[in-house]
């Protein structure tokens, strides 16, 4: 998710910008620049996507997953040009690049291979021995509002389902990734999907607001921070459009009294870190139960201690750089004003010089209520590190906060973490012994302030469309 402050958008809105900028977070340096849409350029993209989607809706369910299977395809003759791409973009180390891409490929097979079937017309037999009929038709043109932190697959995972769904899409990316939504944009067009049912929309967020309000336009999905997404739900409800929002969070990851300890630092950093710990639904918080806490925390900061920051492209490297300037002062005044209301640093902290964004693995400590590392979303490499006195009191602590995406619990009985999980956690996701991102065939969403509606596993292929009842009543 993105960062992005409404006082920065508005900003940005105010200053009547004419290009979007990218900027190599490594060294701090500009790469390209892109001339923004004119008004009605954007008002004509928006025509012609919808003027596709009359042809599409039409296509056969089958047809459609071959042009799915085919997008997939398209992107594993094309990985090695768009990690790169991405790497430059917004700093993210190259492997994990290419699992991104990896994952891209897998949901277009899963929605091939699924589509079909989830989308299929269902009889039903009425109560009156009358006969019913569900279809599920698509709605029409669905605009998306993407950040920069997964620059592939935040935009593959609304686009996929959609198309599946028989929509046509259109794209508003993050800014800093403005040459990797124009490769993407590339790389379906190379597929062989018909012209204009995924088109990228180089437009300022005025312009944003009046693709919302066009009368084409019947679904808005945003990944973003929470401020974000209460602006966009706000100017989509205006204009009666459904919206789906995946927003932000400070997940909780949970350490039991039975939980093993290097099991629970080892899934700990990977999932703190990864993508530089510019991740949604990364481990955030950690509380630990008291009588594991001294063990825990004694390995937990010596692993990240131990991590080395710097060039995305050396494999040698654990963390790249923070994608924007203004992204590492945000985190580094969220550290100090912690520290300032009580926490301590038990490792890192320090803003290093030299060029590039990059900011180092830090763990703060002597965490509580007030503080932005427990009340708020730490957009970087910083952990949280909570003691609390039982396992009980562990769970109130993960519940204790507005969010609700995703969370881990560490327990040797796994049985019992799946039963906590299920009905214990306020989270759309919960990870058992381990870290993870997305599953193709499992839902991704959350509740509270981290926003509302699903991806994937299904659940995505049914956010914008209609489900038309029809009916023959007896009598």
């Amino acid at each position: 998710m993105s960062t992005e402050t409404l006082d920065q958008q508005k900003s940005k809105s105010d200053s009547k910008q004419e290009y979007l900028e990218t900027i190599n977070p490594a060294t701090g340096k500009k790469i390209n620049s892109y001339k923004l849409m004119s008004d009605s350029e954007a008002k004509e993209a928006v025509e012609a996507s919808h003027k596709a989607f009359l042809k599409w809706k039409n296509v056969s369910l089958e047809e459609r997953a071959k042009h799915i299977k085919n997008i997939g395809k398209s992107f594993e003759k094309n990985k090695d040009k768009l990690v790169k791409l991405m790497t430059e973009e917004m700093g993210k180390m190259l492997p994990q690049g290419v699992q991104e891409v990896d994952l891209c490929i897998g949901i277009c097979d899963y929605t091939a291979e699924s589509g079909p079937k989830e989308l299929q017309d269902e009889e039903r037999t009425l109560p009156d021995g009358g006969k019913g009929l569900i279809t599920y038709s698509p709605l029409g043109v669905i605009y998306g509002i993407q950040p920069w932190n997964f620059p592939t697959y935040q935009v593959m995972r609304y686009t996929i389902a959609n198309l599946m769904a028989g929509n046509s899409i259109l794209l508003k990316h993050a800014e800093n990734v403005t040459g990797s939504a124009l490769l993407i944009e590339e790389i379906i067009k190379e597929s062989g999907l018909p012209d204009n049912l995924f088109t990228v929309l180089r437009i300022s967020h005025d312009q944003s607001d009046t693709i919302i309000e066009n009368e084409h336009v019947q679904g808005v999905t945003l990944t973003g921070s929470s401020d974000a997404g209460k602006i966009i739900a706000e100017k989509a409800g205006k204009a009666l459009k459904k919206t789906v929002l995946e927003l932000g969070s400070n997940d909780a990851y949970l350490v039991l009294e039975d939980a093993d300890i290097d099991t629970a630092v080892e899934w700990s950093i990977k999932g703190r870190i990864y993508n530089n710990g510019e991740t949604c639904v990364a481990a955030k918080r950690f509380v630990v139960t008291e009588k594991v806490y001294d063990e825990f925390k004694k390995k937990f900061v010596e692993g990240m201690r131990n991590l080395k920051f710097g060039d995305p492209t050396d494999e040698s490297n654990d963390i790249g750089p923070m994608a924007r300037k203004d992204l590492r002062e945000k985190l580094h005044d969220q550290v100090e004003e912690s520290v300032a209301n009580g926490a301590e640093i038990l490792c890192g902290g320090k803003m290093p010089d030299g060029d590039g964004f990059y900011y180092p693995a830090t763990i703060l400590g002597n965490v509580k209520p007030g503080q932005p590392a427990y009340d708020d979303e730490l957009f970087g490499p910083v952990a949280s590190l909570i003691m609390a006195k039982d396992n009980d009191d562990a769970m109130r602590i993960a519940n204790d906060s507005r969010f609700g995406l995703g969370g881990g619990i560490f327990s040797k009985d796994e049985k019992k973490a799946f039963e906590l999980a299920k009905n214990h956690f306020d989270t759309g996701m919960v990870f058992i012994n381990s870290f993870g991102l997305a599953q193709p065939n499992m839902p991704f969403g959350g509740v509270k302030n981290s926003g509302h509606g699903r991806e994937h596993g299904g659940f995505g292929l049914k956010e914008f469309v209609n489900e038309k009842a029809i009916m023959r009543l007896n009598g």
